[in-house]
């Protein structure tokens, strides 16, 4: 199955533990995020990033879990993000954590694109329940 719809995200500043070192920049963020369509859901999560030296050099990791329904299935599941920008050049790998589904959601798989058009936040879940 694929779905698309659109979602909200607010985004905190966490305290970074550790300490960067030659001018890279590591951030730690909260993420409470409000899916809207057939994935009606919130979600909260953590994002840790770096920034590099290199303008356009960058990347990030987070987890967050989902809790609503998903074409009217109730439970909750974890999504993990990978991003990596190199120069400017974007990849994004946004999956569900495997066994990470529940209640009706269980045996979920699958993966998110997000599309930012305009300062609105789009997502594209293509998924499998087995």
């Amino acid at each position: 199955m694929k779905i698309s719809g659109t979602f909200d995200v607010k985004m905190e500043p966490l305290t970074y533990s550790g300490q960067p070192q030659e001018g890279i920049q590591i951030a730690r963020m909260l993420l409470d995020k409000t899916f809207h369509g057939d994935l009606s859901a919130t979600s909260k999560g953590e994002m840790l990033s770096a920034v590099t030296p290199v303008k356009g050099s960058a990347g990030y990791v987070v987890i967050e879990q989902t809790v609503g329904t998903l074409m009217g299935k109730k439970g909750s599941f974890i999504l993990q993000h990978f991003g990596i920008m190199k120069r400017g050049e974007p990849r994004l790998i946004l999956e569900v954590v495997p066994d990470s589904g529940t209640g009706e959601l269980t045996g979920l798989s699958g993966t998110m694109e997000i599309v930012i058009k305009e300062g609105q936040h789009y997502y594209e879940f293509e998924y499998e329940l087995t």
